[in-house]
């Protein structure tokens, strides 16, 4: 079947199509109702009106003109028509009348901020007073010192609030972590407390100044760094650099620095890589590193409460995403992403990419509304004929997918910690902070925010063809994803930098995804010892946290001096064809991906010629065979954890000498 063409303007109910090649005229502000405190559920104020001279003088918003942080040049970069039309014609369309159909976040009252935050961090039972025996010690031992500092923070700011609202008393934070407090545990580390809590604005941004020019950093491939905590590294940069008056800018005109994840001993671990016993854990932990960051950073945690949003329990649209997927695991059990969601991205895949304007150029209203009830009635009966369906209104349905899900995808908990990353004047920070928000929302919201990012890239990719840049997908899409539900999509004009922040937010997790879905080294490292400890039997002393540290510390560096002990042959299981063992030399230069090829010229003995040379035929079949296995790392200090190719097995054997590697096919 053929592509079908964009419809001439006449045809088009009314609703004209802009050109897209050139910049679209600016919708007259008139035309956009904007009561104030509109952004009031990202804990954000409106401020004074906006103008050429208050963008110049925001002290957290460095956006110089030669400072561009996306693909179009800076005056290119300013355009927001995508984002006020697609505000508009959400109003347009009936968004209004959707006010009060759910809760909103509210912003917690003091004592109340931090108690929540402590029982999200896994310390609950701090707040009843327990004390920090068993699994609370557990956690503690295992964090850093920043890690440390920002739970001092908020034990002190709970227990001050507690005495002013006659709560039952907590224990003192100086009997949790022994006879030093927050600010001490900051000495400790080199610096001050109060250093730490230094203003954004005179400490932006935290890093040395580049000596070469703009063009000659724009496109260049930075270094992230995820072996050592992003807390440590900010207190690291904040102790060596001085900020120079006004501050730098970090990254050069033209196009978005490209940034590369290092590969360690032990490899790069991705979310799927981990099990789901393993992976619960990662969010209490993301969640105090999160918040020691900003606490370096000088910046506040926004956090709200989560609203009673109203959702049906059955259909497809307006669905909790749990409930959703429950659904669809009666059709489809291993699915992780809702299958209306799927089969929109793979109509859209497939048929929109290369059509002018897909995302923006809104479809026929009343076809999208009988095709969302034809969906709502034949989508699991399999009747739906996706090869009829126009781009635009299958566009048009992913944003009403999107805007009516019963709580944001975001999260209303951290939707305004996520419209808060723009404050952050360095863009590694603010990757940062976007890698642990991410890691703080719930599986179904990360799978489901996953497959929307991969296709906003494709649509981006295919700017030539469509004339959507990566700016113009953002602006576009940043509405459906910051005004939630239940509330009418109206903006006042004083809030024109967090409407263009949403966008940069946006823009930011579509360009940098791959690493959004990487698990940092710390945080595995940090879940290998919590688990390590889990198995050891609780140790009680009267000195608190602090002596307690100093024996395990101990205790495991006597552990760790029996290198002499390792073993010269790794034993690997075998699962399939048949259970077997096969044996690889450990040694320093031994991989994951030596055991894969070792593995394939067993099930394959004959694809080597006698005369010594290579078959490409057999050299394409043992690529095939390898990729269709994966090794395992279980048991030990990790519950399952599928390991990357280039890891060493040595290093991965020290790291977890109690553990097994065992050999399966892959899921896929």
């Amino acid at each position: 079947m053929t592509e079908p063409s964009l419809l001439p303007a006449a045809q088009m109910e009314g609703l004209a199509l802009l050109p897209l090649a050139s910049p679209c005229p600016r919708i007259p502000r008139a035309r956009i109702a904007r009561p104030p405190g509109r952004w009031a559920h990202l804990g954000c104020s409106p401020g004074p009106p906006t103008g050429p001279t208050h963008l110049q003088q925001r002290p957290l918003r460095l956006r110089p003109a030669d400072c561009s942080h996306s693909r179009l040049s800076w005056a290119d970069s300013l355009s927001m028509d995508g984002f006020w039309m697609e505000v508009e014609r959400m109003q347009q369309r009936g968004g209004a009348k959707e006010e009060g159909s759910g809760g909103s976040g509210s912003q917690l009252l003091e004592g109340d901020a931090e108690s929540q935050w402590l029982r999200d961090a896994g310390l609950s039972g701090l707040v009843g007073g327990l004390g920090s025996d068993g699994d609370h010690q557990r956690l503690l031992s295992t964090l850093t010192q920043t890690q440390v500092a920002a739970v001092c923070r908020r034990l002190d700011a709970y227990a001050r609030s507690a005495r002013r609202r006659h709560k039952p008393p907590i224990r003192d934070v100086r009997d949790i972590f022994g006879v030093f407090t927050s600010r001490e545990v900051a000495s400790e580390n080199g610096d001050s407390g109060m250093k730490w809590t230094h203003s954004v604005a005179s400490a932006s941004p935290v890093g040395p100044t580049d000596p070469r020019g703009p063009q000659e950093q724009a496109g260049m491939e930075e270094v992230f760094n995820m072996d050592s905590a992003y807390s440590e590294q900010a207190a690291v940069l904040l102790q060596r650099t001085r900020p120079p008056p006004g501050g730098t800018c970090a990254w050069g005109k033209g196009s978005l620095p490209r940034f590369r994840i290092p590969k360690g001993r032990l490899g790069v671990t991705r979310i799927g890589d981990l099990s789901s016993r393993d992976l619960k854990k990662i969010p209490p932990l993301a969640l105090i590193e999160l918040t020691a960051l900003y606490d370096i950073l000088g910046l506040d945690l926004k956090r709200s409460k989560a609203g009673k949003w109203k959702g049906s329990d059955s259909g497809l649209f307006g669905v909790p995403l749990h409930s959703l997927l429950e659904a669809d695991h009666r059709v489809l059990p291993s699915t992780q992403v809702p299958l209306l969601l799927q089969a929109l991205l793979s109509c859209l895949e497939k048929r929109g990419l290369d059509t002018e304007g897909i995302l923006r150029v809104p479809g026929s209203q009343a076809r999208v509304k009988g095709l969302e009830q034809k969906l709502e009635r034949d989508f699991y009966a399999g009747l739906v004929s996706w090869d009829k369906v126009h781009p635009n209104d299958a566009s048009d349905l992913l944003k009403r997918f999107l805007r009516k899900l019963p709580a944001p995808l975001l999260t209303a908990e951290y939707l305004p910690a996520f419209a808060a990353v723009p404050n952050i004047p360095d863009l590694k920070q603010r990757l940062q902070a976007l890698h642990l928000l991410v890691l703080l929302l719930p599986e179904p919201n990360r799978n489901t925010l996953k497959a929307l990012l991969e296709f906003l890239r494709k649509v981006a990719a295919q700017e030539q063809h469509n004339k959507m840049t990566l700016w113009n997908v953002s602006t576009v899409m940043a509405p459906n994803l910051f005004l939630p539900r239940g509330r009418p999509p109206k903006l006042p004009k004083g809030e024109k930098q967090l409407a263009e922040g949403a966008a940069e937010v946006v823009c930011m997790m579509v360009q940098y995804q791959d690493l959004l879905w990487t698990v940092a080294s710390f945080l595995v490292a940090q879940v290998r010892k919590l688990n390590d400890s889990n198995g050891r039997r609780p140790q009680l002393c009267d000195g608190g946290l602090k002596t307690w540290l100093r024996r395990t510390h101990v205790d495991r560096d006597k552990a760790g001096d029996g290198l002499e002990a390792t073993p010269k042959v790794a034993k690997i299981q075998v699962t399939w064809p048949s259970m077997d063992l096969l044996q690889v030399p450990l040694n320093p230069s031994t991989r994951v991906t030596h055991i894969l090829k070792l593995f394939a010229e067993r099930l394959n003995p004959g694809s080597q010629p006698e005369d010594g040379s290579e078959d490409p035929g057999s050299i394409l079949s043992d690529n095939t065979k390898q990729a269709n296995f994966l090794v395992y790392e279980v048991g030990g200090n990790i519950g399952e954890h599928c390991l990357d190719p280039d890891a060493y097995l040595l290093d991965l054997y020290r790291a977890n000498p109690h553990g097994e590697w065992v050999i399966r096919q892959s899921p896929t």
